[in-house]
């Protein structure tokens, strides 16, 4: 069943978010990931949330995603993310 990563990334430091950015999607498409939203116009419809910038990643599976996340190939940009943005990231399954 596929699987969606959403993030909300505050960045905090523009110049080493760009590292991150160049180096992410390589990581991604190893793991069989997509991108399918990566920080276009946000707008909130309702409730109190204030997002920053929203990307959404699509896996074939939850445990797909973990693997990207927790890799070898992902640690690199994903110390440039921790140092450069606050993050939050969830990960949910798709509809079968």
């Amino acid at each position: 069943m596929s699987a969606y990563v959403v993030l909300d990334v505050e960045v905090l430091d523009p110049k080493a978010y760009e590292e991150y950015k160049a180096l992410a999607p390589v990581s991604v498409a190893a793991f069989g990931g997509s991108y399918i939203a990566r920080g276009g116009r946000t707008e909130v419809l309702e409730g109190a949330q204030t997002p920053h910038r929203v990307v959404i990643l699509r896996f074939d599976t939850v445990e797909r995603a973990k693997q990207w996340l927790d890799s070898t190939q992902y640690l690199p940009a994903k110390e440039i993310r921790h140092r450069a943005a606050r993050t939050s990231m969830i990960v949910t399954e798709g509809l079968p």
